[in-house]
């Protein structure tokens, strides 16, 4: 086993666990495998719900988007720029639910080799059973074509789905090598009918007339149709021509196409988890949906009214300010006041007496100083 095959080993280990005990509670692999598939749901409900919100804002931009793209039709950088802008004011980005879409894949490769490997991936045994169960069957007389090939070497080496068939093969003809093995489960595959077991491309190529076949076959068909639905019902209302809406219309036909090839080639219990992940995303898009349009609405009227409520209060400042200043200049004398003022002021100042005529004496003029003594000179009559 190299490295991959470890380590997808050790990420399987959670997931059987988590599938071998609803096994263990119901006694039904599709019952247990729709149990599983609601708990891997619930799991990444709080992602699913983060990228639904952004695809419901998404949803409710696009008349700003056609907005946007009408005013700078003949402008594709300037358009670019303030689609950007507004992805930016509304907190969303066109593929922020890429990422959480493609969760399922990983889950669904899990699961895909606990069905296909059940006794190393869902009993969580050793190869060594593999081994030995093969010799058990061989030495029973049981036909094993299916379940190994002979390799080169003359050894035997286990088929693709060698180990499916082997369970149901000592389930049904080696009981007792069953109940010789510790943690050994005889899985039951038997769902409404049908064997989960078997791959409906091997149904239809050998097709027998049973409500059992019938069942089988249409299993890959109903999951490619609900993705089909799941897809069309998820771009409802989205603006055809924004980015996500062209991711999503990819998704349309390839989700469906894939899971159609997929039911056809793998065991038929895997569409049992493909139809039910269907069925449960159909139900959480319609409550999740409701919900955040009822929300996002809520929200945005908030913050229209807050918006509107600061634009008041700016005006109402505005017209404060322009208030005061008419009253300022109501107070304020004009400039014609203040120099008719200053006039009147001037003309009712008492004018000065003049050093010329406060210091003559006869006729000469400043004559008399500060110092000035009248009889400093003697008497002026005695000249």
């Amino acid at each position: 086993m190299g490295f991959l095959g470890t380590m997808g080993y050790y990420v399987c280990i959670p997931f059987a666990a988590l599938l071998r005990l609803f096994y263990n509670m119901t006694g039904s692999y599709g019952l247990s495998l729709i149990f599983f598939t609601l708990v891997i749901k619930l799991v990444l409900l709080p992602f699913q719900m983060k990228s639904k919100k952004s695809m419901v804002r998404m949803n409710r931009m696009s008349g700003k988007m056609k907005e946007i793209q009408k005013k700078y039709a003949n402008n594709p950088a300037k358009q670019q720029e303030e689609t950007q802008k507004l992805y930016a004011e509304q907190g969303v980005s066109p593929m922020s639910g890429c990422l959480w879409s493609m969760l399922p894949m990983f889950f669904l490769i899990a699961l895909y080799a606990i069905i296909r490997q059940p006794i190393t991936h869902f009993m969580m045994l050793d190869a060594s059973v593999v081994d030995s169960a093969l010799s058990a069957l061989q030495s029973a007389g049981v036909n094993i074509a299916d379940i190994a090939t002979t390799a080169k070497d003359g050894a035997l080496q286990v088929t693709a789905f060698g180990q499916i068939m082997m369970v149901n093969a000592i389930n049904t003809q080696l009981p007792e090598f069953a109940a010789s093995i510790p943690g050994w489960i005889s899985v039951n595959y038997s769902f409404l009918g049908m064997d989960l077991s078997v791959l409906p491309s091997n149904v239809l190529q050998a097709f027998t007339f049973t409500w059992a076949n019938i069942g089988v076959i249409l299993m890959p068909v109903i999951s490619a149709g609900l993705s089909f639905l799941m897809s069309m019902a998820s771009m409802a209302g989205q603006d055809k021509s924004s980015p996500a809406a062209r991711q999503m219309k990819t998704m349309l036909w390839m989700m469906p196409l894939m899971s159609l090839w997929i039911g056809f080639t793998l065991p038929a219990a895997l569409c049992v988890y493909w139809i039910a992940q269907s069925a449960f995303s159909a139900v959480q898009e319609w409550f999740m949906g409701k919900f955040y349009n009822k929300k996002i609405e809520e929200e945005e009227n908030q913050r229209q009214e807050a918006i509107e409520a600061d634009r008041r209060r700016r005006q109402e400042e505005a017209k404060g300010k322009q208030e005061e200043l008419r009253q300022q200049q109501a107070l304020k004398p004009s400039l014609k006041e203040k120099r008719k003022a200053a006039q009147e002021a001037k003309s009712n100042k008492p004018k000065k007496a003049s050093t010329n005529e406060n210091g003559r004496l006869g006729d000469r003029p400043y004559a008399r100083g500060r110092a000035y003594q009248e009889s400093r000179y003697g008497d002026s009559n005695e000249k």
